[in-house]
């Protein structure tokens, strides 16, 4: 069996204020509803810098200091690890603007899931928010999806 294998890799940030985080309402179609700002890590990219990239594009701050906190995985139809790099900062400077991607703006934490989330979105915040866990999986039983988280 080969070591290697084919892998999308991409990233999310939940930035703090205080009490507040900052969400984005998603435009796309595929996974519709709020979640963090994020995206593709591109070809010799560091993760580190591709976080930064991101967010920046879709909220126009620039944020300092992101650190990893959990990851989500699973695999695609086509075989592919899709990973997903989890990172918080509450260090940013900059003026808040949304972008093609989608609306953003600042919530309490604590009313999150009042709001239409992105699927399985509120299972991830747990990654985000609980420092004893890190891993967020999907594994496929038949055609149903199973969440692990770890």
């Amino acid at each position: 069996m080969a070591r290697a294998e084919k892998a999308i890799l991409t990233n999310m940030c939940m930035i703090e204020d205080g009490d507040f985080i900052l969400v984005q309402d998603r435009m796309n179609s595929d996974w519709p509803g709020l979640t963090f700002p994020g995206g593709h890590i591109e070809h010799e990219e560091s993760f580190h810098d591709a976080v930064i990239r991101e967010v920046w594009e879709e909220t126009g701050l620039t944020i300092q200091n992101p650190y990893l906190c959990g990851y989500k995985q699973f695999q695609t139809n086509d075989d592919e690890r899709y990973v997903v790099f989890f990172y918080k900062t509450d260090k940013f400077s900059g003026e808040l603007k949304s972008s093609d991607e989608g609306k953003v703006f600042w919530i309490r934490k604590e009313e999150l899931a009042n709001y239409e989330l992105a699927n399985d979105f509120l299972e991830m915040y747990k990654i985000f928010v609980d420092d004893k866990l890190s891993e967020f999986y999907y594994r496929q039983d038949g055609d149903d999806w199973q969440i692990e988280i770890y």
